[in-house]
């Protein structure tokens, strides 16, 4: 069966109700190239406006409580051990759900890796529903997306992470700065890779371009969030955080879709 491509959007919060004419239409694509979900292949109904269909989002492995009031790690009961990863100057991290997981999982590979960049918008607004801590929530000046090399993005034809900030920086009402990081040099894959070895890969592989001095200037005391679709180990966030921190800014906080499961974690 076919499926339709759907392009990312910018869309508000709140979306207004789609007109007689709009609705007529999205039927008769759906007659003629229907839909199906990303997660289970099903045909999405007409009323299903995404990608992955809402029995699969329903299901979808939603990181569990009790978690640290920092990182947002499942704790379990126990000391959070994942908060010793993370350099003093990162306030807070959030993620959605675990991954690897048959939902979470086919979500992030249905945008990183097959084009269908719609899932964005869904993913992002799950992200935006995450609960942070109240001086977060009133700091948060913009987002920074985890960047790609130049290389990479050519061939993917987009940055999965500027997708995700744009989505969410609709619901915040804070804006997306994609260009205010960028990738000094490629890094391999870090699939395979120890913690102490993604630490190294990733080492002075990004920073902020342009003038020192008015890259500062425009983020010198701000709490800036990054974005990036799954944190593993964090050492790319990490990384990127870094060089966010010697450009000026004063806080960075960390939000993903997907986060890896540690030694230990169910």
């Amino acid at each position: 069966m076919i499926a339709r491509a759907a392009s990312a959007t910018h869309e508000p919060t709140h979306e207004p109700t789609p007109s007689l004419a709009a609705r007529s239409l999205r039927a008769t694509l759906d007659l003629l190239l229907p839909r199906t979900c990303v997660s289970c292949d099903r045909s999405l109904e007409s009323n299903e406006g995404g990608l992955v269909c809402s029995l699969c989002w329903s299901r979808l492995a939603l990181l569990p409580s009790p978690h640290c009031a920092r990182c947002g790690h499942p704790t379990e009961g126990r000391a959070c051990r994942f908060c010793a990863t993370l350099p003093p100057f990162v306030r807070a991290a959030r993620s959605v759900c675990w991954v690897p997981h048959d939902v979470g999982s086919a979500a992030v590979h249905a945008l990183k890796y097959h084009g269908w960049t719609a899932t964005a918008r869904d993913m992002g607004a799950r992200m935006a529903r995450l609960a942070w801590p109240a001086d977060v929530v009133a700091e948060r000046a913009a987002l920074i997306p985890v960047p790609l090399s130049p290389t990479r993005e050519r061939e993917r034809g987009f940055n999965q992470a500027a997708l995700l900030a744009d989505s969410l920086a609709a619901h915040w009402e804070v804006p997306s700065w994609p260009d205010a990081l960028v990738r000094t040099r490629a890094t391999g894959t870090q699939t395979r890779l120890t913690p102490g070895e993604r630490s190294a890969n990733v080492r002075h592989a990004f920073e902020v371009p342009g003038d020192p001095h008015g890259a500062s200037a425009r983020m010198r005391g701000l709490h800036l969030v990054l974005v990036d679709d799954v944190l593993t180990t964090g050492a790319t966030l990490n990384a990127c955080a870094a060089a966010l921190f010697e450009a000026g800014a004063r806080t960075i906080s960390y939000i993903t879709f997907g986060r890896a499961r540690a030694s230990g974690d169910r």
